[in-house]
């Protein structure tokens, strides 16, 4: 095991934790604008990012090295529109599957196949996040800044789970 591989899966781990950190700053700011189905959307997100930093948290800790936890920087508060949050979101997902990629790079590098293992499904979950961020971010175009629209989408975004 490369001392290089544990420090770039705590460094995700981390990523992981900070997205979602960024995520519930982004509900609780919809929360506020009175969008409690776009808030929800977030939520869930939130919650998905910490499982996904308990799953490197849980291969870490099973190969028998060290979780190491670092600071997470205050996420940004405040959007200009709906849109420019939006826009983060995607921004935010389509860096971590550039993070995922390198670290799969890595595990190949120094023949960890365990880990190529591992991170296949994380590979896999990126699709997934990419694909709802832009529809996300497709439907909020579409949407225009028209209240009726944003009010609709809202009350779809209500019922993710």
């Amino acid at each position: 095991m490369g001392h290089e591989l544990l420090e770039a899966l705590n460094k995700q781990l981390n990523q992981e934790l900070r997205n979602a950190y960024l995520y519930l700053s982004m509900a609780a700011y919809l929360d506020h604008k009175g969008l409690a189905g776009f808030a929800n959307f977030f939520r869930v997100q939130a919650r998905e990012e910490v499982e996904h930093a308990l799953r490197i948290y849980r291969f870490i800790n099973d190969r028998g090295w060290r979780v190491v936890l670092s600071d997470i920087p205050s996420p940004k508060a405040d959007w200009e529109s709906i849109l420019e949050l939006v826009k983060d979101f995607y921004g935010a997902e389509k860096e971590n599957t550039e993070r995922i990629w390198s670290l799969m790079d890595l595990a190949r590098r120094v023949g960890d196949k365990a880990c190529e293992v591992f991170l296949q499904w994380f590979i896999n979950e990126q699709v997934e996040e990419e694909k709802n961020a832009m529809e996300l971010l497709s439907r909020v175009e579409m949407a225009g800044g028209n209240p009726a629209a944003l009010l609709m989408l809202d009350r779809v975004l209500a019922e993710r789970k």
